[in-house]
This record gives C-alpha cells, sequence and structure tokens, in this order.
C-alpha cells in the first residue's frame, strides 16, 4: 500500500512543492515537482517583512500548491518557511492570513532544523555519501540568507557553524555598492574571505579538507545538467569549477540561459554561487565537490517516512547530535570521559523511570546532549557554571535541535548547577510553555542525581543499575571506592527528584567482584 505526501519548501527565492508516492515495498518516488521564483528574501533581510505585493502572490501560489495536491489526492503535507519567514518580525500575523486564505499552514523552521533536514536528504541517496565522510569532508548548505558549514572525519560530524553569506544577501549587499561587473567577483570575494578566514582559523587549523558536499538551488542544477556533467553527474573538481566561472564572466546572459536552461534572473544568483564555492574549495583546499541535487523537499519527505516507518534510515541521525554536541564540549574543555560517564548514568535513570515521566526517545537524546555540555559554563567561570553554561549553549548551533530544544538543553543544564526556578516565577522573562517547563524539571531532576552520583569525576562506578522498588529509585552502584562523598551530598539532589516524581532516589553499594 502506498501513501502520497506533499513537500513544500517557502524559501528565499523559490517556492518549492513536491507531490511523492511513500511504500514500504518502493521506497520513495516523487511524482511531480514546481517550482515559481518569488523573492521574499530581499524584502525580509532590508525591512523584516514581506511587501504587500508578494505576500498577495505567495498567497495566490500556495493556493495552487493546495489545489494540485488536492488533484493528486493528497492527505498528508508539509510546508516549512525557512530564513526569509524566519527573519519576519510580523510573521505570525502573515502566515495566520496565508493559513486562513489558502488552507495551507507553514511552520518555520529554525536554522539547525532546516540544515539537518537538508543534511539528511544527503544521507539517504546512497552510500556516496558513507563513502564520502570516511575522510576529511565538508557539506557546504547554500541558502539565501546564510550558509551552513559541516564538518566530518571518519563518519563522525566534528563541527557546524552558520555564516551570513548567503546568495542573495551577498547579492544585495554588492548591488547595493553599486560596483561594476569587472569588480563584482573582487567585492563578492572580499565579504566571504573576511568570514572565512574567521572559519578557517577556528574550526580548520591548517587542516585540508578532501570532499565537499554542495546543497543548492544552482551550481547542483548545473552540474547534473547535460551541459556540464561528466562522467559521474555531480561530481567535479575545482578546475571545472574554474571553468564554469570563466563561462559565466564571459558569456552574455541569453547564451548562458540558452545553454543551461535556467531564467535569466537567477543567472546573477549562479555567479554569486559560483564565487562562493570558489572561495570556500580555495580555503579548505577542497580536491573533489559532489553536488547530488537533493533540496529541502527531499528532507521533508524522508523526515515523514521515518515518521511513518515507510522507509526506515540507514544513518544514525541521533549519535551526529550528539557528537556534535561533545565536540563542542571538547572546544571549551570537557573531558570526553566525564560526559560519557554522566550520559550513561542519567540514560540509565531515565529507562527505569520510563513509568514515571512519561519521556519519549527525543527527550532522551535531549538529556543526553546536556549531560555533554553540562560542564561547558566551566570554560568562562568556576563560580557561575550554570549561568554561563546557559549562555554558550543557547549561542551555539546545536544542529538537528529546534530553538525550543535547545533553550531545554541549556536551561536543564544551567538548573543543575543552580537552584530550580518554577514555572510560575519566570513565564515572563521565556518562550517556554508549561509542556516543556515540564520537561526541563524531569530531565533536570534526572541530570541532578546522575550528577550527584559522579561528585568527584573520578569514574569510580564500574557498574550501575537503576530500578523503582517500594516507591525508592534504587540505584546500584558496583564499586570498592570510598563514596562517602557522593551520599553525604546526594540528599539534596535527592529532594528534587522526589518533589518531580514523587519517589526517593537512594544509593546502594555493592562491592565490585575482582
Amino acid at each position: 500500500m502506498s501513501v502520497l505526501f506533499g513537500a513544500i519548501d517557502v524559501g528565499s527565492y523559490e517556492i518549492g512543492l513536491t507531490i511523492n508516492e511513500l511504500s514500504k515495498k518502493n521506497g520513495i518516488r516523487v511524482i511531480d515537482q514546481v517550482r515559481h521564483r518569488i523573492n521574499l528574501g530581499t524584502d525580509t533581510f532590508r525591512t523584516g517583512k514581506i511587501s504587500y505585493a508578494h505576500v498577495a502572490e505567495l498567497k495566490k501560489l500556495l493556493s495552487e500548491y493546495r489545489a494540485i495536491m488536492d488533484n493528486y489526492g493528497v492527505k498528508d503535507y508539509k510546508a516549512y518557511g525557512t530564513s526569509a519567514i524566519r527573519e519576519m518580525v510580523n510573521s505570525s500575523l502573515v502566515l495566520s492570513e496565508i493559513e486562513q486564505q489558502t488552507g495551507i499552514h507553514i511552520d518555520v523552521l529554525s536554522n539547525s532544523e532546516q540544515r539537518f533536514l537538508d543534511y539528511k536528504s544527503i544521507a539517504c541517496i546512497g552510500d556516496d555519501f558513507q563513502h564520502l565522510v570516511q575522510s576529511p569532508t565538508a557539506i557546504l548548505d547554500i541558502g539565501g540568507s546564510s550558509i551552513q558549514v559541516s564538518l566530518f572525519d571518519e563518519d563522525h560530524l566534528v563541527s557546524t557553524q552558520n555564516m551570513k553569506l548567503g546568495v542573495l544577501r551577498l547579492f544585495d549587499q554588492v548591488r547595493a555598492t553599486d560596483v561594476g561587473s569587472r569588480r563584482f567577483s573582487y567585492v563578492v570575494s572580499e565579504l566571504v574571505d573576511a568570514q572565512l578566514e574567521v572559519f578557517s582559523n577556528l574550526y580548520l587549523q591548517g587542516k585540508a579538507v578532501t570532499n565537499l558536499i554542495i546543497v543548492d538551488d544552482y551550481i547542483s542544477q548545473v552540474m547534473l545538467s547535460r551541459a556540464f556533467a561528466g562522467e559521474k553527474p555531480g561530481y567535479f573538481t575545482p578546475d571545472k569549477l574554474a571553468k564554469l566561472m570563466a563561462y559565466l564572466r564571459d558569456t552574455n546572459q541569453q547564451d548562458i540561459a540558452k545553454r543551461l536552461s535556467i531564467s535569466d534572473d537567477n543567472i546573477p544568483l549562479l555567479y554569486v554561487s559560483s564565487i562562493l564555492l570558489a572561495r570556500i574549495v580555495e580555503t579548505m583546499h577542497v580536491q573533489l565537490i559532489w553536488a547530488p541535487g537533493v533540496t529541502l523537499c527531499d528532507g521533508m519527505v524522508y523526515e515523514y517516512a521515518e515518521k511513518t516507518k515507510v522507509r526506515l534510515p540507514e544513518h544514525n541521525f541521533d549519535d551526529d547530535i550528539i557528537a556534535c554536541a561533545r565536540n563542542t564540549a571538547a572546544r571549551y574543555m570537557v573531558l570526553p570521559e566525564r560526559g560519557e560517564e554522566l550520559s550513561g548514568i542519567a540514560g540509565k535513570i531515565f529507562d527505569a523511570m520510563k513509568k514515571y515521566h512519561g519521556l519519549g526517545k527525543r527527550e532522551r537524546l535531549l538529556l543526553s546532549i546536556a549531560a555533554a555540555l553540562n560542564d561547558v559554563g566551566k570554560y568562562i567561570s568556576m563560580v557561575d557554571v550554570g549561568k554561563c553554561g546557559y549562555d554558550i549553549i543557547m549561542s551555539t548551533e546545536i544542529i538537528g535541535l529546534s530553538h525550543i530544544e535547545r533553550e531545554i538543553v541549556a536551561n536543564v543544564v544551567k538548573f543543575n548547577h543552580e537552584d530550580f526556578i518554577y514555572f510560575s516565577d519566570q513565564q515572563n522573562v521565556s518562550d517556554l510553555d508549561s509542556t516543556s517547563y515540564l520537561v526541563i524539571a524531569r530531565l533536570t531532576a534526572i541530570l541532578r542525581v546522575a550528577a550527584g552520583l559522579d561528585r568527584s569525576h573520578q569514574q569510580k562506578f564500574h557498574e550501575i543499575r537503576a530500578a523503582v522498588k517500594d516507591d525508592r529509585l534504587v540505584v546500584s552502584v558496583a564499586t570498592n571506592a570510598d563514596i562517602t562523598m557522593e551520599k553525604s551530598r546526594f540528599g539534596h539532589r535527592a529532594d528534587f527528584f522526589e518533589e518531580v516524581y514523587g519517589i526517593r532516589p537512594v544509593i546502594r553499594q555493592t562491592a565490585k567482584l575482582s
């Protein structure tokens, strides 16, 4: 049995729709796709609002997309807004108006959620991704407002950073300076190099990146076309990129549009994309570039397939999120074994309390991330660990987490080191609702107990088990070490756990068998 799913990408300069057929037998098949150019990004990047004319055009287009989905018999769909919608100061008003008049509800993705969906779309299309990331590899996700650079090494996500170097933003900045065509490339390169130098010093530190995977709307289209595709479509070298740049620079727009089958309006953005890509390739010393041609819509479909179990993921994306968090912790001098030990203890307590907290796999992931980042605040202050940890986490891009999820993690870390602030006392200074705050309380209670068991940071316990017996959470630890300090400091942490769950945690020590 197959199902139909519609994916709508409300981007900075294009609105895309794909109609997809999903089945357990055949996987995912795109049966129709439509794209229409609307330059929403220029409006919001300049003024923070979309013009009335563009809102009217967007409503008309989404009504047409709604009709297309109805004609196919699509029951389930998802519409995501990205940077242009995200940066609107009046987004709630405009999105409500759009939904009322078109029947299309648009969810706004945070930057990290958007990039994570793009990343999923790459990882799910075959073995190429798994092969490339065994060597130093970067994913370059080029959007209208910004770019995301994610670094991999030996199949592990090392770091991910966002830079305000989006194609539309760069084009508007250069156009505003009114430079001539001869200096266009030079000015774009200057804008890009200023940020790339900082990125290179902080994250590359002289290391070369062998492979570069790009997600974009222009370069990928060209490198997969008949005009430029090589023996293996989508794969090309820096030399081939240089030839494309020379062609774009020296050829009139009409000939370019005809040969590459793209609109005249997109040619300047294609040129900006090529300059941006060339500067990144040179900075990273890239040898091979792969443009798989995936879109945000592909990631949306894959996400839907995961939820409906139509197609199971072949790559453990949760491991990537945790790896990113652990690399962030390492940047703030947190010992890896400390985070792993704390995460392991917290996970066992979480599993033992499933019947009582009602939380799921996603919340367990947030707990693991909080455990990995628990001590990052010490890098700034040994006194205000909680506050500093909160500030670091809220200022750090954690790929795959929404803004709310990142705030949950930040608060769990904060309240593990500070007195808990109740929802009624903080609601005027936070966007979190009572449901999210309840998650914070439950995860904080677990992390406090876990941290209390490793108070000395010496990883004294060789085996830990947790189980609820007679209204008590019994944490059995196998060790021959002196745990007097752990037991003496455990009471305060146990008090908050009992307040949240109505269950008292206790430590039971058993001898370690030699």
